[in-house]
């Protein structure tokens, strides 16, 4: 299989050598723009009350330099939406609507920036968050569901293949905690042979995802699948990315993508964020180290909760220039040494 059948939609921003510039948190740009998300359907919520709001925070992303969006969906399921007391078709529209905002987005851009900016297509991402963000309880920082792979399986499975159909480029399966989440979706993309994947791990330390699991145990499972394009992690601790990276290069040449949150920590008994005691700088501020991650073995870089449209602009110019790893296509390549809900 060549790079640009095994990268699939990544393959044109891999191929220019530069690090892909992924968006930062959706709910975090909402809400400093007042929007309250009190609800379990979160960011998801004002697909019904304001889609106009959600579609203009992608405009602000890409605007800050994204070079991929996600949609207003990592909250949203089938079963939330069902136990908010829409029936099954009402939810697929609204799940359709969460693409559709992020495509219009995207291409509204486009049109604008095409002839000028020196940027290829911006790629649309359909965000699929873990069965801990249907708990809505802070189940994405623990992962132990208590759950059968059953249960798992058929709480992503429709909305999976939704995705597959719509006009995203891409599905992103973010903030997987579980080892056994990660089993369940990959076994949905073996059939699925119109998905294209990128997953995301949310780990508790450097080393292992939430309910222990070692990432490069799951790395590696990752790595023997179809169509999956990207791993990486999401919404950790960025005093933990390098060292993720460096594991996970250890077992895969997938590319290696990492937008951690600021590096306050949530609280989701309060819905309350603070930085830990020895951590410093101010709420929403990003902390971001993205050249040793890229030096490391990342192929992309982008934030999480707490950082928003200024981060990402902050981003791109902290890495203008920087170009990938000459490591970044073989195991190994790089070795060195939480958040709230999108």
């Amino acid at each position: 299989m060549s790079p640009a059948e095994k990268n699939g939609p990544l393959a044109p921003f891999l191929a220019r050598g530069r690090p892909l510039i992924a968006d930062g948190g959706l709910a975090t740009a909402l809400e400093a723009r007042g929007h309250r998300l009190g609800t379990r359907l979160w960011s998801a919520e004002l697909l019904v009350s304001n889609p106009d709001a959600i579609r203009d925070i992608h405009a602000e992303y890409l605007a800050a330099g994204a070079d991929c969006v996600s949609t207003a969906s990592y909250q949203a399921s089938f079963a939330g939406f069902r136990e908010r007391g829409y029936d099954e078709a009402e939810a697929a529209a609204l799940l359709e609507l969460s693409v559709g905002l992020a495509v219009e987005a995207r291409d509204r851009h486009w049109a604008v920036r095409a002839n000028r900016s020196g940027r290829l297509r911006p790629l649309v991402a359909a965000s699929a968050g873990p069965y801990g963000a249907y708990l809505a309880d802070g189940s994405e920082y623990d992962g132990r569901y208590g759950v059968e792979f059953g249960v798992l399986d058929e709480f992503h499975r429709r909305r999976f293949r939704l995705f597959a159909r719509s006009a995203a480029d891409l599905i992103l399966c973010e903030t997987i905690p579980s080892g056994l989440e990660v089993e369940a979706l990959l076994g949905i993309l073996k059939e699925t042979p119109d998905a294209w994947v990128w997953m995301s791990f949310c780990c508790a330390d450097g080393a292992r995802l939430w309910d222990g699991t070692p990432v490069e145990e799951v790395a590696r499972l990752c790595d023997r699948a179809d169509r999956l394009v990207a791993v990486g992690v999401n919404c950790v601790a960025p005093a933990h990315v390098g060292e993720l990276i460096g594991r996970i290069r250890t077992v895969t040449d997938l590319p290696a993508i990492a937008y951690p949150n600021s590096g306050e920590v949530y609280d989701a008994h309060t819905g309350t964020w603070h930085w830990p005691a020895n951590g410093a700088g101010g709420a929403g501020e990003p902390i971001l180290d993205a050249r040793d991650w890229i030096a490391r073995g990342a192929a992309g870089v982008g934030g999480c909760c707490r950082v928003g449209p200024a981060g990402i602009r902050a981003l791109r110019r902290q890495i203008a220039g920087v170009r990938l790893a000459p490591s970044g296509g073989s195991p190994g390549g790089g070795l060195g040494p939480s958040g709230q809900r999108r």
